[in-house]
């Protein structure tokens, strides 16, 4: 399912938003890329004094994918490393991410490149799906 109009891709992930994490960050590993940062919004909330939903952000990549790309176009730099939001939405967990073929368009991308960021999908199904 994609967000209207946004170029965000949202899957549904069983498990709640720390499994769908754990599960994302390892397959992430195992596909050789360098997770730099989990950023858990809900608690950072929590901590001050505010309540959001569970929320948190994985943040990775692989300079041999993202490099090329931010040489061609330097403000893919903007989106780059890649980011799956994993939330809770009601009773059910989700992934959102910026679609490959949404930052492709975005940065007008050669074909070449964008199939460097295209990997998010089948990494993302492989989680939704265990």
């Amino acid at each position: 399912m994609s967000g209207s109009g946004t170029g965000i891709e949202t899957k549904d992930a069983a498990g709640s938003v720390d499994e769908v994490t754990r599960r994302l960050t390892a397959a992430a590993e195992g596909a050789g890329l360098t997770v730099f940062a989990v950023i858990d919004h809900a608690g950072e909330a929590k901590a001050h004094g505010l309540q959001l939903r569970d929320t948190k952000v994985v943040i990775f990549g692989s300079p041999d994918a993202g490099t090329p790309v931010m040489q061609a176009v330097p403000l893919a730099a903007l989106d780059l490393p890649l980011k799956v939001l994993v939330w809770r939405d009601h009773e059910q967990t989700k992934m959102s991410y910026l679609a490959p073929a949404a930052f492709a368009a975005r940065y007008g991308l050669t074909d070449e490149l964008a199939a460097r960021l295209a990997g998010i999908d089948a990494l993302t199904d492989r989680v939704a799906g265990a």
